[in-house]
């Protein structure tokens, strides 16, 4: 069974070709502007890539109706459309794409893989806002959590390395990329997670502010005539790690500014590692304790220096980086633990692209008829 997995960014299409056994027979990443990759530049790509039996797509939001993945329909696609306002930057994009592949692919089955589905699992406790009745009920604000994909990917596969069953497990996995969020996962299960409503609470990001106090937001509009698109631009494109600095989204920039003794970037960093280690703390809390802790996502995979100074910060918790392990970490999946330490620290790639492989497979079954 030959996958293709579809990943629909705001400015970009990531394609990949997976068979049976996990090899990427084929990729490609294909700029699209405001979300909208040229149909041309796909069907070039499916052309040149090896027959595909299924395909899975990568969707940011599934609301309330969409609690895990399933095969895509134009019954399901009518009650996932409304969806889009709530994720905006992505699931407009990832439609696109599922509608580009359904009309160059007609025979073969398509799954939407949602990123809210991993975290379903979460309790009201920590699912619930302290709203009224109306807003959780009639308009279904409550958290969802999000980058469900990669945290459920990365639990088991901090669990392959640690030789133990994720059953028995209560690990906090760190997605630290451009987007950024924490999950605790108890037994393979989400109980809690640093997300809400939308992709914007929770930690400092590389663009989007993450949590603030609404209050601040309702001043600024009233004290300052902003729009509430203007208020949404800002918090989502100009804030961040990029507003803190004033310099760049990207944590490389910033380092290398902070190491220079560039005061803006410092303190950056410090409020990036800050939060960080306040939302790690409470997903312990959440989890009753702590086996291990898993960095994925550009920032967690790429920076010793978050790392190290997350670690650093939570010893209290029993975490503890070999320094050594930690500065010469490559690309490879590592143990990164300091000798006698039980918490286990846990560098991961991330492979959002696997999940929705073994996504497809369960919903489709393993031999469907080539398309």
């Amino acid at each position: 069974m030959r996958i293709l997995v579809v990943n629909a960014g705001s400015s970009s299409l990531k394609l990949r070709v997976l068979d049976n056994l996990d090899q990427v027979l084929a990729s490609r990443n294909i700029e699209a502007p405001s979300g909208r990759a040229d149909p041309a530049d796909l069907r070039a790509f499916l052309k040149e890539a090896p027959e595909v039996n299924a395909a899975g797509h990568r969707v940011v939001h599934g609301g309330r109706d969409f609690r895990q993945s399933v095969l895509v329909s134009d019954d399901m696609l009518t009650r996932l459309s409304p969806l889009a306002d709530l994720a905006p930057l992505h699931n407009p994009p990832a439609l696109i794409a599922l509608e580009m592949v359904r009309n160059l692919l007609p025979g073969i089955s398509n799954v939407a893989c949602f990123d809210t589905a991993f975290h379903a699992t979460i309790p009201d406790e920590a699912a619930q806002y302290a709203l009224p009745l109306q807003w959780r009920e009639s308009w279904g604000i409550r958290r969802f959590g999000f980058h469900g994909l990669n945290h459920a990917y990365a639990s088991r596969r901090a669990a392959e390395l640690l030789e133990r069953p994720v059953e028995e497990l209560r690990l906090v996995t760190c997605h630290l990329g451009a987007g950024a969020s924490l999950a605790a996962i108890a037994g393979g299960r989400s109980v809690d997670t640093t997300m809400g409503f939308t992709p914007l609470e929770g930690l400092v990001m590389a663009t989007r502010s993450g949590s603030v106090d609404p209050g601040a937001v309702l001043w600024v509009q009233r004290h300052a005539g902003l729009s509430s698109e203007e208020v949404e631009r800002i918090l989502e494109h100009e804030s961040g790690v990029l507003g803190l600095s004033g310099l760049s989204a990207d944590m490389r920039l910033v380092q290398q500014a902070a190491s220079e003794g560039e005061p803006r970037a410092t303190m950056a960093i410090d409020v990036y590692v800050h939060r960080l280690c306040a939302g790690v703390a409470a997903m312990a809390a959440s989890l009753g304790g702590l086996d291990g802790l898993v960095f994925t996502g550009g920032v967690g995979e790429g920076s010793a220096v978050i790392r190290a100074r997350a670690c650093e910060r939570l010893g209290l918790l029993g975490v503890e980086l070999d320094a050594n392990r930690n500065e010469s970490a490559g690309s490879d999946d590592q143990d990164l633990t300091a000798a006698g330490r039980r918490v286990r620290v846990l560098l991961v790639q991330a492979r959002e692209d696997l999940e929705i492989a073994r996504e497809v497979r369960r919903v489709v079954g393993s031999t469907p008829e080539l398309g």
